[in-house]
């Protein structure tokens, strides 16, 4: 069976297909990582949970009625163990990018050990100790958004400082559950520039402040979504914020960094650069 014909413009947005025997999650991180590299559009797919042959035919009957619809091949990225079930996914009409057949079948040649095989395996961690840190992280930072609790902060990997709205509770949460870093973070407000210092809780803790800023610009933007109009949001407020907050932060001798054009994955991974904690094994 022949291949639906390509369309000439590139600027045809593509469907991609994300399938798994699990959430989909490592197919989809794995994707966007290829995809972020095309400037063009696409339509995403998850079909997570494909761990039988009749739900597998079923994916497959999908990805055909798209290929048919589009009059393109979708992309298909697949992390299914299983062979039988890979291998009616591989029969559909799709551009297939699957993981498993990609890296483990040559990492089993150069270990000269069979993997496991097992379905889900990487989201099975629910009695691991990785798990249970994460969770900790997790709960840690909630109670330590925004500056509302001051207790254990002796326990804090990470203390992100910077004014409101500049990307500090995101960035906390992701450390946390990504990486089980337990993050706090705290505005930095107009009572704090006046009297020149940090919140008074953190100075015992300034080896383990990061701050983040941003441009006054996007920073209005921002707070304009949530309180329109403000003077919280006015540009001039925004200015003076973010001029009095990298004052007090390069004062303070704090590393930062600004949230403006970088996503949370590069805030977080510059974090964790400059915090260096423990090298966790997989």
């Amino acid at each position: 069976m022949s291949h639906p014909s390509t369309p000439d413009s590139p600027t045809t947005a593509r469907t991609v297909f994300f399938v798994s025997d699990g959430t989909g999650i490592t197919a989809e991180t794995f994707g966007h990582a290829v995809l972020s590299q095309f400037e063009m559009r696409f339509r995403q797919i998850r079909l997570p949970f494909i761990d039988t042959i009749e739900k597998a035919y079923e994916a497959a009957r999908r990805i055909n009625d798209v290929a048919i619809a589009d009059n393109q091949r979708p992309i298909v990225f697949s992390t299914l163990v299983k062979h039988d079930l890979s291998a009616v996914i591989r029969a559909a009409q799709g551009m297939h990018m699957d993981l498993f057949q990609t890296f483990v079948a040559p990492l089993e040649q150069e270990l000269r050990v069979k993997s496991t095989h097992t379905i889900g395996r990487i989201h099975n961690v629910v009695d691991t100790e990785e798990y249970k840190n994460r969770i900790e992280a997790i709960n840690f930072s909630l109670a330590h958004d925004d500056g509302q609790s001051h207790k254990n902060l002796a326990d804090a990997d990470v203390i992100l400082v910077g004014v409101s709205r500049s990307g500090k509770t995101p960035t906390s949460l992701y450390l946390a559950m990504q990486y089980g870093i337990k993050a706090a973070n705290y505005p930095l407000i107009p009572d704090d520039f006046e009297r020149g210092k940090l919140p008074s809780a953190l100075p015992p803790f300034k080896h383990k402040i990061f701050g983040l800023t941003i441009s006054p610009e996007r920073l209005s933007e921002i707070r304009n979504e949530r309180r329109a109009g403000s003077k919280y949001a006015s540009l001039a407020n925004c200015r003076y914020e973010v001029n009095e907050a990298e004052q007090l932060m390069r004062r303070e001798g704090i590393r930062w960094l600004s949230s403006t054009t970088k996503s949370i994955e590069e805030i977080s991974t510059t974090i964790l650069q400059e915090i260096k904690p423990d090298r966790r094994e997989y």
